[in-house]
Protein backbone atom coordinates (compact mmCIF):
# COMPACT_ATOMS: atom_id res chain seq x y z
CA UNK A 1 0.00 0.00 0.00
CA UNK A 2 0.93 3.59 -0.99
CA UNK A 3 0.14 7.07 -1.28
CA UNK A 4 -0.30 8.72 -4.69
CA UNK A 5 1.97 11.87 -3.77
CA UNK A 6 5.11 8.94 -4.36
CA UNK A 7 3.91 8.57 -8.06
CA UNK A 8 2.22 12.59 -8.74
CA UNK A 9 2.58 15.87 -8.23
CA UNK A 10 0.50 18.64 -8.45
CA UNK A 11 0.32 22.30 -10.07
CA UNK A 12 3.50 22.48 -12.63
CA UNK A 13 4.79 26.23 -12.50
CA UNK A 14 4.98 28.34 -15.62
CA UNK A 15 8.44 28.80 -15.23
CA UNK A 16 9.20 25.80 -17.48
CA UNK A 17 7.15 27.53 -20.49
CA UNK A 18 9.65 29.12 -23.05
CA UNK A 19 7.24 29.81 -26.01
CA UNK A 20 6.86 33.45 -26.30
CA UNK A 21 3.67 35.05 -25.10
CA UNK A 22 2.39 35.64 -29.06
CA UNK A 23 2.01 31.94 -29.41
CA UNK A 24 -1.34 30.02 -29.31
CA UNK A 25 -2.07 27.60 -26.53
CA UNK A 26 -4.96 25.33 -25.44
CA UNK A 27 -7.78 26.33 -23.66
CA UNK A 28 -9.69 24.56 -21.28
CA UNK A 29 -13.05 26.00 -19.72
CA UNK A 30 -14.63 22.78 -17.12
CA UNK A 31 -17.50 22.43 -20.44
CA UNK A 32 -13.76 21.50 -22.59
CA UNK A 33 -13.78 18.61 -19.86
CA UNK A 34 -15.11 15.48 -20.36
CA UNK A 35 -17.45 13.45 -18.18
CA UNK A 36 -17.21 9.73 -16.80
CA UNK A 37 -13.85 8.48 -18.32
CA UNK A 38 -12.92 12.00 -19.17
CA UNK A 39 -11.66 13.01 -22.19
CA UNK A 40 -10.62 16.68 -23.25
CA UNK A 41 -11.79 19.15 -26.19
CA UNK A 42 -8.60 20.86 -27.50
CA UNK A 43 -10.41 23.25 -29.92
CA UNK A 44 -10.46 26.31 -28.18
CA UNK A 45 -7.00 28.01 -28.27
CA UNK A 46 -5.98 32.03 -27.03
CA UNK A 47 -2.83 33.52 -26.74
CA UNK A 48 -0.47 32.32 -24.37
CA UNK A 49 0.05 36.43 -23.00
CA UNK A 50 -3.56 36.72 -22.72
CA UNK A 51 -3.62 33.86 -20.61
CA UNK A 52 -0.51 33.16 -18.10
CA UNK A 53 -1.31 36.11 -15.86
CA UNK A 54 -5.13 35.29 -15.45
CA UNK A 55 -6.37 33.19 -13.21
CA UNK A 56 -5.90 29.81 -14.98
CA UNK A 57 -4.38 26.55 -14.13
CA UNK A 58 -1.20 25.99 -16.30
CA UNK A 59 -0.68 22.44 -17.78
CA UNK A 60 1.51 20.44 -20.43
CA UNK A 61 1.23 17.70 -22.43
CA UNK A 62 0.95 14.50 -20.86
CA UNK A 63 -0.30 16.15 -17.46
CA UNK A 64 -3.63 15.08 -16.04
CA UNK A 65 -6.77 17.40 -15.55
CA UNK A 66 -9.19 16.41 -12.50
CA UNK A 67 -12.46 18.55 -11.28
CA UNK A 68 -12.19 19.81 -7.76
CA UNK A 69 -15.72 21.34 -7.01
CA UNK A 70 -18.51 19.61 -6.97
CA UNK A 71 -20.81 18.45 -9.08
CA UNK A 72 -18.14 18.11 -11.38
CA UNK A 73 -15.93 16.11 -9.29
CA UNK A 74 -18.78 13.50 -8.63
CA UNK A 75 -19.45 13.47 -12.36
CA UNK A 76 -15.98 12.40 -13.50
CA UNK A 77 -14.44 15.23 -15.08
CA UNK A 78 -11.00 14.30 -15.70
CA UNK A 79 -8.76 14.73 -18.49
CA UNK A 80 -5.08 13.30 -20.26
CA UNK A 81 -3.57 16.37 -21.83
CA UNK A 82 -2.47 15.74 -25.53
CA UNK A 83 -2.26 17.29 -28.75
CA UNK A 84 -2.49 20.13 -27.17
CA UNK A 85 -1.56 23.68 -29.12
CA UNK A 86 2.15 24.51 -28.98
CA UNK A 87 2.13 21.56 -26.07
CA UNK A 88 0.74 24.14 -23.22
CA UNK A 89 -2.35 24.70 -22.16
CA UNK A 90 -4.32 26.72 -19.69
CA UNK A 91 -7.51 25.28 -17.66
CA UNK A 92 -10.46 26.74 -15.39
CA UNK A 93 -8.77 26.71 -12.02
CA UNK A 94 -11.39 24.46 -10.48
CA UNK A 95 -9.62 21.88 -11.48
CA UNK A 96 -6.33 20.10 -9.88
CA UNK A 97 -3.22 19.57 -12.86
CA UNK A 98 -1.95 16.15 -11.85
CA UNK A 99 1.57 15.40 -12.99
CA UNK A 100 2.20 11.64 -13.58
CA UNK A 101 5.88 10.38 -12.97
CA UNK A 102 6.08 8.49 -15.79
CA UNK A 103 8.65 6.09 -14.18
CA UNK A 104 5.85 5.02 -11.39
CA UNK A 105 2.74 5.67 -13.04
CA UNK A 106 1.23 5.22 -16.13
CA UNK A 107 -1.14 7.88 -16.93
CA UNK A 108 -3.87 5.62 -18.81
CA UNK A 109 -3.65 3.68 -15.59
CA UNK A 110 -4.22 7.14 -13.13
CA UNK A 111 -6.90 8.02 -15.01
CA UNK A 112 -9.19 4.88 -14.22
CA UNK A 113 -7.43 5.17 -10.79
CA UNK A 114 -9.47 8.38 -10.38
CA UNK A 115 -12.72 6.69 -12.35
CA UNK A 116 -12.66 4.09 -9.25
CA UNK A 117 -15.62 3.92 -6.67
CA UNK A 118 -12.73 4.08 -3.80
CA UNK A 119 -11.12 7.18 -5.30
CA UNK A 120 -14.33 9.33 -5.97
CA UNK A 121 -15.53 8.49 -2.43
CA UNK A 122 -12.29 9.33 -0.86
CA UNK A 123 -12.70 12.62 -2.55
CA UNK A 124 -16.01 13.68 -1.76
CA UNK A 125 -15.28 12.97 2.01
CA UNK A 126 -12.63 15.59 1.71
CA UNK A 127 -14.54 18.13 0.77
CA UNK A 128 -14.98 21.31 2.60
CA UNK A 129 -17.47 24.52 1.43
CA UNK A 130 -21.47 24.74 1.32
CA UNK A 131 -23.83 24.20 -1.30
CA UNK A 132 -22.31 24.03 -4.89
CA UNK A 133 -18.84 25.71 -4.11
CA UNK A 134 -17.59 22.63 -2.46
CA UNK A 135 -13.98 21.58 -3.11
CA UNK A 136 -11.58 18.31 -2.87
CA UNK A 137 -9.01 19.03 -0.57
CA UNK A 138 -5.23 18.27 -2.78
CA UNK A 139 -4.05 16.49 0.07
CA UNK A 140 -6.64 14.08 -0.32
CA UNK A 141 -5.43 13.72 -4.05
CA UNK A 142 -1.72 13.08 -2.79
CA UNK A 143 -2.88 10.93 0.09
CA UNK A 144 -4.88 8.52 -1.52
CA UNK A 145 -3.93 4.98 -0.64
CA UNK A 146 -4.08 2.37 -3.23
CA UNK A 147 -1.99 -0.66 -4.21
CA UNK A 148 0.57 0.03 -7.25
CA UNK A 149 1.79 -2.55 -10.08
CA UNK A 150 4.67 -2.48 -11.47
CA UNK A 151 4.46 -0.44 -15.05
CA UNK A 152 3.84 -3.79 -16.81
CA UNK A 153 1.02 -4.61 -15.23
CA UNK A 154 -0.33 -1.21 -15.06
CA UNK A 155 -0.63 -1.01 -18.98
CA UNK A 156 -1.90 -4.53 -19.04
CA UNK A 157 -4.72 -3.52 -16.45
CA UNK A 158 -5.31 -0.28 -18.69
CA UNK A 159 -5.43 -2.41 -22.11
CA UNK A 160 -7.50 -4.42 -20.42
CA UNK A 161 -10.09 -2.07 -19.07
CA UNK A 162 -9.60 0.86 -22.70
CA UNK A 163 -10.99 -2.87 -24.38
CA UNK A 164 -13.84 -3.48 -21.94
CA UNK A 165 -15.31 0.04 -21.33
CA UNK A 166 -15.78 0.58 -25.38
CA UNK A 167 -17.74 -2.58 -24.83
CA UNK A 168 -19.65 -1.33 -22.33
CA UNK A 169 -19.66 1.90 -23.55
CA UNK A 170 -20.99 1.01 -27.48
CA UNK A 171 -23.54 -0.83 -25.09
CA UNK A 172 -25.13 2.53 -23.14
CA UNK A 173 -24.46 4.48 -26.64
CA UNK A 174 -26.95 2.06 -28.36
CA UNK A 175 -29.51 2.28 -25.67
CA UNK A 176 -28.89 6.32 -25.88
CA UNK A 177 -29.62 6.12 -29.44
CA UNK A 178 -33.01 3.92 -28.80
CA UNK A 179 -34.09 6.40 -26.62
CA UNK A 180 -33.65 9.32 -28.40
CA UNK A 181 -35.44 7.64 -31.03
CA UNK A 182 -38.71 6.55 -28.58
CA UNK A 183 -38.67 11.13 -27.37
CA UNK A 184 -38.74 11.34 -31.54
CA UNK A 185 -41.45 8.99 -31.97
CA UNK A 186 -43.31 10.66 -28.93
CA UNK A 187 -43.13 13.70 -29.96
CA UNK A 188 -44.16 12.86 -33.76
CA UNK A 189 -47.10 10.72 -32.18
CA UNK A 190 -48.49 13.97 -30.52
CA UNK A 191 -48.30 16.31 -33.10
CA UNK A 192 -49.75 13.81 -35.91
CA UNK A 193 -52.56 13.05 -33.46
CA UNK A 194 -53.66 16.85 -32.22
CA UNK A 195 -53.69 18.19 -35.82
CA UNK A 196 -54.94 15.14 -38.08
CA UNK A 197 -57.05 12.76 -35.72
CA UNK A 198 -56.93 9.24 -35.09
CA UNK A 199 -58.62 8.31 -38.33
CA UNK A 200 -56.50 7.66 -40.94
CA UNK A 201 -58.58 7.34 -43.62
CA UNK A 202 -60.61 10.69 -43.01
CA UNK A 203 -61.17 12.97 -45.38
CA UNK A 204 -59.24 15.67 -45.35
CA UNK A 205 -58.95 20.18 -46.57
CA UNK A 206 -56.16 22.66 -46.15
CA UNK A 207 -56.24 24.16 -42.35
CA UNK A 208 -55.00 27.74 -44.03
CA UNK A 209 -52.65 27.48 -41.16
CA UNK A 210 -49.15 26.92 -41.51
CA UNK A 211 -48.36 24.81 -38.44
CA UNK A 212 -51.65 23.07 -39.06
CA UNK A 213 -51.21 21.70 -42.26
CA UNK A 214 -54.25 19.47 -43.70
CA UNK A 215 -56.69 18.82 -40.97
CA UNK A 216 -59.83 16.57 -40.78
CA UNK A 217 -62.42 18.01 -43.03
CA UNK A 218 -65.21 18.06 -40.49
CA UNK A 219 -62.75 20.04 -37.87
CA UNK A 220 -62.78 23.85 -37.83
CA UNK A 221 -60.29 25.93 -37.70
CA UNK A 222 -61.08 28.80 -35.42
CA UNK A 223 -59.66 32.17 -33.08
CA UNK A 224 -58.35 30.93 -29.98
CA UNK A 225 -60.16 33.35 -28.07
CA UNK A 226 -63.21 31.14 -29.14
CA UNK A 227 -62.01 28.59 -27.25
CA UNK A 228 -60.09 30.19 -24.68
CA UNK A 229 -60.29 33.60 -22.50
CA UNK A 230 -57.99 35.44 -20.73
CA UNK A 231 -58.16 36.17 -16.79
CA UNK A 232 -56.88 38.91 -15.04
CA UNK A 233 -58.41 37.90 -11.32
CA UNK A 234 -56.61 38.79 -8.74
CA UNK A 235 -54.59 36.81 -6.21
CA UNK A 236 -57.00 35.40 -3.49
CA UNK A 237 -55.92 36.22 0.38
CA UNK A 238 -55.60 31.95 1.23
CA UNK A 239 -53.98 31.47 -2.40
CA UNK A 240 -50.35 29.93 -2.06
CA UNK A 241 -47.33 31.09 -5.12
CA UNK A 242 -46.87 28.12 -7.48
CA UNK A 243 -44.50 27.97 -9.92
CA UNK A 244 -44.86 27.46 -13.56
CA UNK A 245 -42.31 24.84 -14.93
CA UNK A 246 -41.89 23.33 -18.49
CA UNK A 247 -41.55 19.65 -16.60
CA UNK A 248 -43.88 19.53 -13.63
CA UNK A 249 -46.64 22.21 -15.11
CA UNK A 250 -47.76 24.90 -12.77
CA UNK A 251 -47.56 23.70 -9.54
CA UNK A 252 -47.32 24.89 -5.84
CA UNK A 253 -44.08 26.65 -5.04
CA UNK A 254 -43.25 24.19 -2.48
CA UNK A 255 -43.84 20.90 -4.81
CA UNK A 256 -41.05 21.89 -7.10
CA UNK A 257 -38.94 22.78 -4.11
CA UNK A 258 -39.15 19.30 -3.14
CA UNK A 259 -39.56 18.06 -6.57
CA UNK A 260 -35.94 19.71 -7.21
CA UNK A 261 -34.77 19.47 -3.97
CA UNK A 262 -33.26 23.01 -3.96
CA UNK A 263 -34.63 26.02 -2.64
CA UNK A 264 -36.53 28.98 -4.72
CA UNK A 265 -36.76 32.49 -4.04
CA UNK A 266 -40.53 33.30 -2.71
CA UNK A 267 -42.36 36.74 -3.20
CA UNK A 268 -43.26 38.84 -0.69
CA UNK A 269 -43.92 42.07 -2.37
CA UNK A 270 -46.74 43.49 -3.96
CA UNK A 271 -48.39 39.72 -3.74
CA UNK A 272 -51.79 41.10 -4.24
CA UNK A 273 -50.84 41.85 -8.00
CA UNK A 274 -50.65 38.39 -8.48
CA UNK A 275 -52.92 36.17 -10.41
CA UNK A 276 -55.28 33.98 -9.52
CA UNK A 277 -54.98 30.16 -11.58
CA UNK A 278 -57.91 27.42 -11.00
CA UNK A 279 -56.47 23.48 -11.63
CA UNK A 280 -57.35 23.00 -15.19
CA UNK A 281 -56.53 26.60 -16.43
CA UNK A 282 -53.33 27.37 -19.08
CA UNK A 283 -50.31 29.79 -17.61
CA UNK A 284 -48.10 31.30 -20.39
CA UNK A 285 -45.26 31.73 -18.59
CA UNK A 286 -41.53 33.34 -19.32
CA UNK A 287 -40.42 29.82 -20.92
CA UNK A 288 -44.06 28.80 -23.14
CA UNK A 289 -41.49 30.06 -25.74
CA UNK A 290 -39.50 27.13 -25.25
CA UNK A 291 -41.96 24.51 -24.26
CA UNK A 292 -45.75 25.25 -24.94
CA UNK A 293 -48.19 26.30 -22.43
CA UNK A 294 -48.29 24.93 -18.96
CA UNK A 295 -51.51 23.31 -17.19
CA UNK A 296 -52.04 24.37 -14.00
CA UNK A 297 -52.57 21.15 -11.80
CA UNK A 298 -52.93 23.52 -7.93
CA UNK A 299 -55.02 26.22 -7.05
CA UNK A 300 -53.08 29.13 -5.83
CA UNK A 301 -51.23 32.48 -7.95
CA UNK A 302 -48.83 33.15 -10.39
CA UNK A 303 -46.57 36.35 -11.41
CA UNK A 304 -48.39 39.29 -12.55
CA UNK A 305 -46.48 39.06 -15.87
CA UNK A 306 -47.85 35.40 -16.99
CA UNK A 307 -51.57 35.54 -18.89
CA UNK A 308 -53.73 33.25 -17.44
CA UNK A 309 -56.20 31.51 -19.82
CA UNK A 310 -59.38 29.96 -19.14
CA UNK A 311 -61.23 27.48 -21.21
CA UNK A 312 -64.94 27.61 -22.36
CA UNK A 313 -67.15 24.47 -22.34
CA UNK A 314 -66.07 23.03 -25.83
CA UNK A 315 -62.52 22.28 -24.59
CA UNK A 316 -61.19 19.41 -23.25
CA UNK A 317 -57.97 20.24 -21.04
CA UNK A 318 -56.45 17.10 -21.72
CA UNK A 319 -56.18 17.52 -25.55
CA UNK A 320 -55.03 21.06 -25.55
CA UNK A 321 -52.58 19.84 -23.10
CA UNK A 322 -50.85 17.96 -25.36
CA UNK A 323 -51.78 20.48 -28.28
CA UNK A 324 -50.05 23.52 -26.69
CA UNK A 325 -47.07 21.22 -25.93
CA UNK A 326 -46.55 19.91 -29.49
CA UNK A 327 -43.86 21.16 -31.32
CA UNK A 328 -45.94 22.58 -34.38
CA UNK A 329 -47.89 25.09 -31.90
CA UNK A 330 -44.49 25.86 -30.33
CA UNK A 331 -43.02 26.78 -33.11
CA UNK A 332 -46.16 28.99 -34.61
CA UNK A 333 -46.19 30.50 -31.46
CA UNK A 334 -42.74 31.82 -31.80
CA UNK A 335 -43.40 32.67 -35.47
CA UNK A 336 -45.39 35.52 -33.62
CA UNK A 337 -42.85 37.19 -32.00
CA UNK A 338 -39.86 39.64 -32.98
CA UNK A 339 -38.41 38.13 -29.37
CA UNK A 340 -34.46 37.86 -30.51
CA UNK A 341 -34.26 34.67 -28.10
CA UNK A 342 -36.00 32.21 -26.05
CA UNK A 343 -37.00 32.26 -22.85
CA UNK A 344 -39.22 36.00 -23.23
CA UNK A 345 -42.41 36.83 -21.70
CA UNK A 346 -44.99 36.22 -24.35
CA UNK A 347 -48.52 37.89 -23.94
CA UNK A 348 -52.11 37.50 -24.75
CA UNK A 349 -51.85 38.58 -28.20
CA UNK A 350 -49.42 36.06 -29.00
CA UNK A 351 -51.68 33.62 -28.21
CA UNK A 352 -54.71 35.55 -29.73
CA UNK A 353 -52.20 35.29 -33.08
CA UNK A 354 -52.42 31.37 -33.48
CA UNK A 355 -55.69 29.94 -34.69
CA UNK A 356 -56.82 27.09 -32.74
CA UNK A 357 -58.69 23.57 -34.42
CA UNK A 358 -62.07 23.24 -33.16
CA UNK A 359 -63.20 19.24 -33.29
CA UNK A 360 -66.12 17.33 -31.64
CA UNK A 361 -65.62 16.91 -27.81
CA UNK A 362 -66.02 13.37 -27.88
CA UNK A 363 -63.53 13.20 -30.22
CA UNK A 364 -60.92 15.45 -28.56
CA UNK A 365 -61.76 12.99 -25.37
CA UNK A 366 -61.24 10.44 -27.40
CA UNK A 367 -57.51 11.76 -28.74
CA UNK A 368 -56.17 12.87 -25.39
CA UNK A 369 -57.26 9.17 -24.34
CA UNK A 370 -55.00 7.80 -26.64
CA UNK A 371 -52.03 10.03 -26.22
CA UNK A 372 -52.27 9.43 -22.92
CA UNK A 373 -51.72 5.52 -23.42
CA UNK A 374 -49.32 5.96 -26.19
CA UNK A 375 -46.93 8.48 -24.35
CA UNK A 376 -47.20 5.96 -21.49
CA UNK A 377 -46.13 3.10 -23.31
CA UNK A 378 -43.54 5.18 -24.62
CA UNK A 379 -42.28 6.69 -21.19
CA UNK A 380 -42.41 3.00 -19.65
CA UNK A 381 -40.29 2.18 -22.44
CA UNK A 382 -37.64 5.15 -21.99
CA UNK A 383 -37.63 4.81 -18.20
CA UNK A 384 -36.72 0.99 -18.78
CA UNK A 385 -34.09 1.67 -21.25
CA UNK A 386 -32.51 4.43 -18.62
CA UNK A 387 -32.51 2.21 -15.85
CA UNK A 388 -30.24 -0.48 -18.38
CA UNK A 389 -27.82 2.03 -18.76
CA UNK A 390 -27.82 2.60 -15.24
CA UNK A 391 -27.42 -0.03 -14.07
CA UNK A 392 -24.32 -0.52 -17.27
CA UNK A 393 -22.62 2.29 -15.83
CA UNK A 394 -22.72 0.97 -12.39
CA UNK A 395 -20.84 -2.54 -14.15
CA UNK A 396 -18.44 -0.58 -15.76
CA UNK A 397 -17.68 1.54 -12.56
CA UNK A 398 -17.29 -1.81 -10.21
CA UNK A 399 -15.10 -3.47 -12.78
CA UNK A 400 -12.74 -0.73 -13.28
CA UNK A 401 -12.83 -0.79 -9.52
CA UNK A 402 -11.95 -4.42 -9.02
CA UNK A 403 -8.94 -4.00 -11.72
CA UNK A 404 -7.13 -1.05 -10.84
CA UNK A 405 -7.61 -2.42 -7.02
CA UNK A 406 -6.27 -6.08 -8.31
CA UNK A 407 -9.77 -7.81 -6.95
CA UNK A 408 -9.51 -9.42 -10.21
CA UNK A 409 -6.40 -10.96 -12.71
CA UNK A 410 -6.94 -9.31 -16.26
CA UNK A 411 -5.00 -12.03 -17.51
CA UNK A 412 -7.29 -14.75 -16.96
CA UNK A 413 -10.59 -12.21 -17.87
CA UNK A 414 -8.90 -11.42 -21.04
Amino acid sequence: MSRLRFSVSLAPTQSEITAPGESFVTFAPMEAIMNGLGGLDTSRVARLGDLKNGSYNYFAEGDVLLAKVTPCFENGKKAYAHNLENGIGYATSEVFVIRPDLNKIDPNFLLYLMSSEDFRSHGVRSMTGTGGLKRVNPEAILNFPTTFYELEKQREVATYLDRETARIGGLIEKKARFIALLKEKRVAVIAHAVTKGLNRNAPMKDSGQGWLGEVPAHWEVVPSIWLFTESKERAHEDDEQLSATQKYGVIPLSEFERLEQRQVTKAFLNLEQRKHVEVGDFVISMRSMDGGLERAKARGCVRSSYVVLKSSANVDVDFFTYLFKSISYIQALRATSSFIRDGQDLSFWNFRAVKLPRLPLDEQVEIARFLSNETTRIDTLITKTEQSIALLKEKRAALITAAVTGKIDVRSAA
